[in-house]
């Protein structure tokens, strides 16, 4: 009886959240040396950006679909020409990866939101948000559901896109690439303020963006094996007793996410025939947000 209490245990363990309370155990500085900041024990990692380096770290898992979330207090007051990170990628040429990038602003002006997705190297799939609060006066969850079917973005529990797998129209989607989950904060100030024409002010350095309670409810991937802890190989390793795997948007959902679609959009791609002059990508005339 104990050894079946202990064998069932140990199965709940393996599918439940891995919470990334300690940012020692999950996550790996990978530049800026003493920029980046692991504190108050490991709950908190502070990325930090001067003239000479930005900063980054990325997860020590890799996954291969899950629920990603992050906490972040962003750059306070002139944060012009700095972008903050959370995101997921693998590696290499024919890359997958799936993006939040905070744009910084002049001091008063609201933080811009970029969204992407690429698949096998291919991106051009940019969504563009103004948040409704002010990102730097406290926390904020910012989360990725990342599944076979859907890819969803988060702000505070509020979806703001979702990107759909419409491989039967010919668009790749990633799904066969482990991916980890990387954090960083830069100097962008060439395009990323008012497509760059506002530059660093660097009197006002170093900029400091936070994180806190990164938390992963996803398929941990092993190159190894090569499977994940879901089970199955790449292209089936979805375990259907989460949630995340098969979440898509009821009512209530799509409302908010049109609600936030039709006030704080300023710019996406399926609407850009100027800059994709020879069409739209197919998934375009199939999405309704």
């Amino acid at each position: 009886m104990l050894l079946q209490q202990l064998s069932v245990l140990a199965l709940l363990l393996l599918l439940c959240p891995v919470w990334a309370e300690n940012f020692y155990q999950d996550a790996t500085v990978t530049f800026g040396d003493q920029r980046a900041q692991i504190q108050d024990g490991g709950r908190l990692l502070a990325l930090s950006l001067d003239k000479i380096s930005g900063s980054g770290f990325q997860s020590k898992n890799e996954y291969l679909f899950g629920r990603f979330d992050m906490q972040l207090k962003l750059v306070p007051g002139n944060s012009a020409g700095t972008v903050t990170t959370f995101y997921l990628s693998s590696q290499g040429a024919g890359h997958d990866e799936i993006d939040f990038e905070f744009l910084g602003n002049s001091s008063g002006q609201p933080y811009t939101v970029h969204t992407n997705v690429y698949s096998q190297g291919k991106g051009n799939k940019e969504q563009q948000f103004r948040l409704w609060f002010d990102p730097t006066s406290s926390f904020h969850t910012y989360s990725i559901v990342w599944n076979s079917q859907r890819i969803i973005f988060l702000v505070d529990n509020i979806p703001i896109r979702v990107f759909n797998n419409h491989e039967k129209l010919g668009v790749a989607f990633p799904k066969n690439q482990a991916m980890r989950v990387y954090a960083s904060l830069w100097n962008a100030d060439d395009w990323a303020t008012q497509g760059g024409r506002v530059k660093t002010d660097w009197s006002m350095a170093p900029f400091t963006a936070s994180y806190r309670n990164f938390n992963t409810n996803a398929c941990v991937w092993s190159a190894a094996s090569p499977t994940s802890s879901c089970g199955g190989s790449k292209t089936n390793s979805v375990n259907n007793d989460q949630a995340w795997q098969t979440q898509e948007l009821n009512g209530n959902d799509r409302n908010r996410l049109r609600w936030v679609q039709q006030k704080y959009m300023i710019y996406n791609y399926c609407a850009d025939a100027k800059r994709f002059s020879q069409g739209l990508s197919p998934e375009c005339k199939h999405s309704r947000f």
